[in-house]
């Protein structure tokens, strides 16, 4: 699944058990939700990444 879905997912799972006390639930949901954000995360690095060694490139193909 992508970041967004376990971040929304996941925030499902804390809002069914937070409503039916269901603990291990809620718990689970804050996993995927953190899950998520920390591919977020890697994604937005490994994109960073990409750029600079695309711009790297560019500058050493000009001389």
């Amino acid at each position: 699944m992508g970041a967004k879905t376990d971040q929304t997912i996941g925030r499902a799972k804390q809002a069914v058990g937070a409503v039916t006390g269901d603990a291990e639930i809620k718990r689970e949901g804050q996993r995927q939700e953190d899950k998520g954000k920390l591919k977020g995360k890697l994604d937005s690095a490994f994109d960073k990444a990409q750029h600079a060694l695309e711009n790297l490139k560019h500058k050493v193909a000009r001389k």
